[in-house]
């Protein structure tokens, strides 16, 4: 089963990419080799590059909050799990509580490590960080695995609640939408878009299958290309019909 997701907005994109280099951080900080350990330092200086790009703190919290006062307006409910909601809900108060604790910038301590920032100034250049370019950086490397994970655990450390609210929010988002079967016809699909609150994020599933969606989309409809690959040759668009899955997810 091969899953796919489009976000529709630009603040989707962010969570969705930030996700992506914590998934990849935690993994490569876990495996400890050094050069995993080199992979996990550049993802966090990545995601300096995107934190920079907005007041992400403020986002996050306002996000948090819209969605901690939905949720309890659906106490009551009969077909929802009080147990689940107030699970969630308490997540979420986590989440903007760990926020509100850091009086800082998301990111800034590790702004203000100039040791840090001359690997950041490096990295941007191909090749840039090799043994000759920061020898000071391998020697870090050099230094062994309990220390680097120490270093690792003081830098995060001020990034996790960023983290544990952007899983927070992106989980109801995902769990927001009904998986429905479609068929593309000839690799191609259209769906017109409507109602009240505006899609956030689609969700592609397909099984079994050597073709990959490419979307367009807007407020208005949602754009589905399904195209072959042979690795060599531009993709291709697909000339068969495609069975897949497909959630629209909205707060």
């Amino acid at each position: 089963m091969s899953s796919y997701e489009f976000p529709f907005n630009e603040r989707i994109r962010t969570y969705l990419r930030l996700e992506d280099l914590f998934t990849k951080v935690l993994h490569h900080v876990n495996v400890g080799h050094e050069y995993n350990h080199h992979a996990a330092l550049i993802s966090i200086l990545q995601m300096l590059d995107i934190i920079d790009r907005a007041d992400l703190k403020m986002d996050l919290l306002q996000e948090l909050e819209r969605q901690k006062t939905h949720l309890q307006h659906l106490r009551g409910n009969p077909n929802i799990s009080e147990q689940a909601l107030n699970a969630t809900i308490a997540s979420l108060e986590k989440s903007a509580l760990a926020l509100r604790g850091d009086t800082l910038k998301l990111g800034q301590t590790l702004r203000e490590n100039d040791w840090l920032m001359s690997i950041k100034q490096r990295a941007n250049i191909p090749g840039g960080v090799c043994e000759f370019d920061l020898p000071s950086y391998h020697h870090w490397l050099y230094l062994g695995e309990e220390r680097r994970r120490k270093d690792f655990d003081t830098w995060l450390s001020r990034l996790m609640p960023m983290h544990q609210a952007i899983q927070t929010i992106l989980q109801i988002l995902r769990g927001s939408g009904e998986l429905i079967k479609h068929v593309a016809r000839q690799g191609t699909f259209q769906q017109l878009l409507g109602g009240v609150r505006p899609a956030q994020l689609l969700r592609i599933e397909i099984e079994d299958s050597p073709c990959f969606p490419e979307v367009s989309a807007n407020k208005y409809a949602i754009n589905i290309r399904f195209n072959s690959l042979d690795f060599v040759q531009k993709p291709k668009q697909c000339d068969h019909d495609v069975e897949f899955s497909m959630v629209i997810c909205n707060f």
